[in-house]
């Protein structure tokens, strides 16, 4: 009888570890299992160099969504990124999407700056002030190679 206590104890164990690496791997993975609904909206950006699909969206610095798709429209020459939006967050048509990077050298994320006047963004409308990232390298490049002019104080 101790033998099948023993070996009924190690198998709930087991089944709860399981279940915590199941659960840690569908959270770290950003699969939407138990996310809420949904809906999506799309920016243009001339470069969107370092966001990957599953990036997050932040408003006022709070995750709203994810990048969803990145793809090139090669007649208007720019990038196009379809976000999804948690639902209830308004967003309004003179919002500003731009791609900020975490920390200094960090993964690159959807900074949305809400705006206030005019109409709420439906489902599957589009941002249309955006602001590409600021690459490091091209300023670090530009500063080291003499192309950063200095300013010279103003005469009096």
């Amino acid at each position: 009888m101790k033998k099948y206590t023993m070996e009924s104890s190690v198998g709930i164990f087991v089944l709860i570890g399981l279940s915590c690496v199941g659960y840690l791997t569908v959270q770290l993975g950003h699969v939407p299992l138990f996310e809420g609904e949904t809906y999506r909206l799309n920016a243009r950006f001339t470069s969107v160099a370092g966001l990957k699909v599953g990036s997050p969206v932040h408003m006022y610095g709070i995750n709203i969504g994810r990048v969803e798709r990145l793809v090139m429209d090669q007649k208007d020459q720019e990038a196009e990124v379809e976000m999804n939006i948690q639902k209830g967050i308004r967003i309004y048509e003179d919002a500003i999407a731009s791609i900020k990077t975490e920390g200094l050298i960090g993964d690159k994320y959807v900074s949305i700056q809400q705006g206030g006047s005019g109409e709420q963004l439906k489902p599957g409308d589009r941002i249309i002030q955006t602001q590409p990232a600021v690459d490091l390298a091209d300023i670090i490049g530009k500063y080291a190679f003499g192309d950063v002019k200095k300013e010279e104080p103003a005469s009096k």
